[in-house]
């Protein structure tokens, strides 16, 4: 077998690896994937994207995003605003009433839901469901942000999206808050937060906290 027929075979089974259903022992199970970053990053972007790929499949699939995110109305949007269809849910075991007959599950702003909700996508996947999750994986001090590092550790799939950083042009990995609110949670956009690199991240939080 030549370096051609070598490479195909790998791409082959990397495809498989992610766009079939794997089959043990006669039963069959789904599996998780998870999408990450900053803000600005384009997770959401990403999100609407693979279920864009199972709507041309034919697959069946529902959206779902937590009550707390008021952005934008039972939609999922992207900053460019691309927008999908969505079911606000106040906590995350109220999905489980929503998944009948759907191959695909899709969660957007998973880090605002509870810690249930790595049961719950664990349970949708041992029961043959691709589940999708996009979410911030830290907050606006740079530390873990709600249920993401679980959901990272059960998933089989995770992407870590990147935004710029607007001082300095490289990768930015860190969502800034401009202003000085201390909650955890504090729904905003470009008005708010902007994505910075770790150095500038760095310096900015130690100003904030010499204030």
């Amino acid at each position: 077998m030549n370096y051609f027929l070598i490479n195909l075979s790998l791409l082959k089974l990397n495809y498989k690896m992610f766009l079939e259903n794997p089959t043990y022992n006669g039963e069959q199970f789904g599996w998780i994937e998870v999408i990450c970053g900053s803000m600005f990053s384009g997770k959401t972007e990403e999100l609407i994207r693979r279920i864009k790929r199972a709507q041309i499949a034919n697959q069946k699939f529902k959206v779902f995003k937590p009550v707390i995110d008021s952005r934008s109305k039972d939609f999922i949007e992207s900053h460019d605003e691309t927008k999908l269809k969505s079911t606000e849910v106040k906590s995350s075991v109220d999905i489980l009433s929503h998944y009948e007959n759907c191959d695909l599950i899709a969660i957007d702003e998973a880090q605002f839901f509870d810690e249930k909700i790595i049961e719950v996508c664990n349970l949708l996947a041992n029961k043959g469901i691709r589940v999708i999750v996009a979410g911030l994986d830290m907050d606006y001090m740079g530390n873990p942000f709600g249920p993401m590092p679980g959901l990272m550790a059960i998933a089989e799939y995770v992407t870590k999206v990147h935004a710029i950083c607007k001082r300095t042009g490289n990768l930015a990995n860190y969502s800034y808050r401009k202003n000085q609110i201390k909650d955890i949670v504090v729904i905003g956009e470009k008005d708010k937060y902007e994505p910075l690199s770790r150095a500038v991240f760095y310096k900015k939080m130690k100003k904030k906290i010499k204030k």
